[in-house]
């Protein structure tokens, strides 16, 4: 059954709000689970998905506000993959997260992010730079691993830079002097793990920063034919020219299109909830994928949280 939300337009008269990419403090967004859907319902949206990295641990808190707040609640995950050597990451979302192989898949990839901490640090200290592991875990709080980003804050407790950015920039990015490489899936295998899962996958900011990371438009024909849903086309890293290059590589290839606002909250600037979001046809079209999915893999798969939602169970 095709999950419907009523996605016209809303009670007051104005248009269906969606981001369908989020972080919470779970993985390296700033703001607990609950307390993240509590700020999107006051900042208007009407539906807002939880993708914190590699980890489906905040769905269960996230979705209590959202029945608390009136907000509808599509659990997603941003997973770490590999494509042709270069690192990309895909939204997954309304995956049975019970799935063996996918539930091992996420522990691998989150023993990567905690694994090379230690030798991110000790090049750190190379430099020169005062930091420790108890320092960065002092401020990774209730993560699910402790990875770049909570280094990034520790140096920003530390005085050495001012932001993640500049952290990123100086020390962590992957020409970095302290960048240590980790696993990533093969984005091929992930989303077939996904599939599997009975859930659906997008492309997360494909082409951020003015690089298209080897994704060309034969490149996204042949993930869609290994089973891609959609392309996250609405990003803050995305500039006019590129979201409408983006926009017709999708609509040639039949995949659905997001737009979303990757919140971090005070984690990263200018990605404000609902800067960019989904239209409520294109929800429909992935929820309706999702529900296609769930019934070709038999799995019992989550279903749409609070808010206006109905029709909850995403499965056969």
């Amino acid at each position: 059954m095709t999950p419907a939300i009523g996605t016209g337009d809303r009670h007051y008269g104005g248009p269906m709000r969606i981001d369908l990419h989020t972080h919470s403090s779970r993985s390296d967004g700033t703001s607990p689970p609950a307390v993240l859907v509590e700020q999107a319902a006051a900042a208007g949206l009407d539906v807002v998905a939880l993708t914190d990295h590699d980890t489906t641990d905040g769905w269960e808190e996230a979705a209590r506000a959202a029945e608390e707040h009136g907000i509808t609640l599509v659990r997603g995950v941003e997973i770490s993959c590999r494509h042709k050597r270069r690192g990309v990451h895909l939204l997954g979302y309304l995956p049975d997260p019970t799935h063996t192989g996918l539930a091992d898949e996420l522990n691998r990839i989150l023993a990567g992010r905690t694994g090379r901490m230690p030798g991110i640090v000790a090049k750190l200290q190379g430099l020169g730079i005062d930091v420790t592991e108890d320092d960065v875990h002092a401020v990774s709080g209730d993560a699910a691993a402790s990875g770049r980003p909570h280094v990034a804050d520790a140096l920003v407790v530390a005085g050495v830079v001012t932001d993640r950015e500049e952290a990123f920039r100086r020390y962590l990015g992957p020409s970095g002097p302290a960048y240590v490489q980790r696993y990533a899936t093969p984005l091929v295998e992930m989303i077939g793990l996904l599939r599997d899962a009975g859930g659906v996958s997008v492309l997360a900011h494909p082409w951020g920063r003015h690089d298209d990371h080897g994704l060309d438009a034969e490149a996204f024909a042949d993930l869609g034919r290994a089973g891609l849903t959609g392309v996250e086309v609405d990003h803050q890293d995305h500039d006019p020219q590129t979201r409408e290059e983006l926009r017709a590589i999708a609509r040639d290839l039949g995949l659905v299109v997001t737009g979303s606002s990757d919140h971090h909250g005070t984690g990263k600037v200018d990605h404000d909830l609902g800067c960019n979001t989904t239209h409520p046809e294109e929800l429909e079209r992935l929820l309706a994928a999702a529900s296609a999915a769930a019934d070709a893999a038999g799995r019992d798969t989550p279903g749409l949280v609070g808010g206006r939602a109905q029709g909850q169970r995403v499965s056969g």
